[in-house]
């Protein structure tokens, strides 16, 4: 899709793929998160629906989704299962660097139909240049969705052929890139071992010393390196990871409420004459949590349409649609993980079992929000903003 006239066929074509593959992933999660990665079959149902596709550009086959389509998405697939939602968040994120590329390059690395990118978190690695590319070394942790990945990127900085001078823009930032690597040529550490999203993979990886071609390397900030006139390609990746990890949490605490709601029919809780249903007291609280869940969705939606609305008719993202985005997705990373924990509370004694659905989707949904898309710094970011002074924090805007 290359303007907002697309989106509403777009969004329905890559929802109904969604869907298609939801009954799978609900049978599949118990082993993806004993996997401690995605299935094999889940793996190729995604490709196969080519959901790892919707954030590439259209010369690659891809969808060039809007953002509201890509909350819808995440939603969705999260819904099913936490860990594949994230992986799929994450792997889209990454897969935006293909329209930073010259195109044969980006053929070659994302042509292939299982093309998967994972990236560590951080500038971690030092990047020598050298004839035709450089010499990278570096060590990458929360690598989401690394085993099931074609392509692994390090986040580097850049100095010149002598190893010590780094390289500067001409206000003075350090120069980053980030090197694209297929997976067999990195050491990759089996290491994730953690509360929740246990099914994502998320392995710290390294290379030392080995030589990434220059169209190999990207750099994520430059937009006159875009090679597709999408607006998505002009809204900064980790807002598009913020909108994504955003809808992950709606769609945890639609599914556990769905639950709750399903539990509340038949059960009776000890020393009560009644069913949870038919009390008062939790007729309310379901009320409220609906209203809660509700009400988080509709900013989300509202906001990602709203915005990406804005940035397709300027053709840039403005800086009070970067705000928009960043306070809106803080919020609601943070109250779907609340809505969560309270659906839990609510469910009583029932929800600490691992044979009933609860206490996977609390422990996925308290480990995604403890991640820096979610974390309540970026309200002073906003905050800043809002006051007319220069944000601290703007590299995640």
């Amino acid at each position: 899709m290359n303007n907002v006239t697309g989106i509403d066929s777009t969004s329905t074509d890559v929802l109904t793929r969604a869907r298609s593959v939801l009954d799978k992933l609900q049978e599949a999660a118990p082993r993806i998160e004993a996997n401690s990665g995605l299935t094999s079959d889940v793996v190729d149902a995604m490709h196969a629906a080519k959901l790892f596709r919707t954030t590439m550009p259209g010369f690659l086959g891809g969808d060039t989704v809007d953002l509201q389509t890509h909350a819808q998405l995440i939603e969705t697939i999260a819904g099913a299962d936490a860990s594949t939602g994230w992986c799929l968040s994450q792997g889209l994120g990454c897969a935006m660097a293909s329209a930073f590329m010259d195109k044969d390059a980006a053929q070659r690395l994302f042509g292939p139909a299982n093309a998967v990118l994972a990236w560590g978190a951080g500038i971690q690695g030092k990047a020598i240049a050298v004839d035709g590319g450089y010499r990278v070394t570096g060590k990458w942790q929360f690598a989401s969705g690394s085993r099931h990945a074609t392509i692994l990127g390090g986040h580097s900085y850049v100095f010149e052929s002598d190893g010590v001078t780094q390289r500067l823009h001409p206000d003075g930032r350090k120069v980053d890139r980030t090197a694209l690597v297929a997976r067999e040529k990195a050491i990759v550490h089996d290491v994730w071992n953690v509360l929740g999203l246990r099914g994502t993979g998320s392995d710290t990886f390294e290379v030392t010393d080995l030589f990434v071609p220059e169209d190999e390397t990207v750099d994520r900030e430059d937009r006159s390196a875009v090679n597709d006139p999408a607006p998505i390609f002009q809204v900064p990746t980790s807002l598009v990871y913020a909108i994504g990890f955003a809808g992950l949490q709606l769609g945890i605490a639609r599914a556990i409420l769905n639950e709750l709601r399903d539990l509340a029919k038949n059960k009776r809780p000890r020393g009560m004459g009644m069913t949870l249903k038919e009390s008062p007291v939790f007729q309310t609280q379901l009320a409220q949590f609906e209203g809660r869940l509700r009400s988080a969705r509709a900013y989300l939606m509202e906001t990602a349409e709203q915005t990406y609305t804005q940035t397709a008719d300027d053709g840039q993202i403005s800086d009070d649609s970067r705000i928009a985005i960043r306070l809106c997705a803080t919020h609601v990373i943070n109250e779907g993980a609340a809505v969560t924990t309270d659906v839990y509370r609510a469910a009583g004694a029932t929800a600490i079992f691992p044979a009933n659905p609860f206490e996977r989707r609390l422990r996925d949904a308290l480990t995604a929000s403890q991640q820096v898309q979610g974390r309540i710094d970026h309200y002073a970011t906003v905050g800043q903003y809002l006051l007319g002074m220069t944000p601290d924090a703007n590299i995640f805007l």
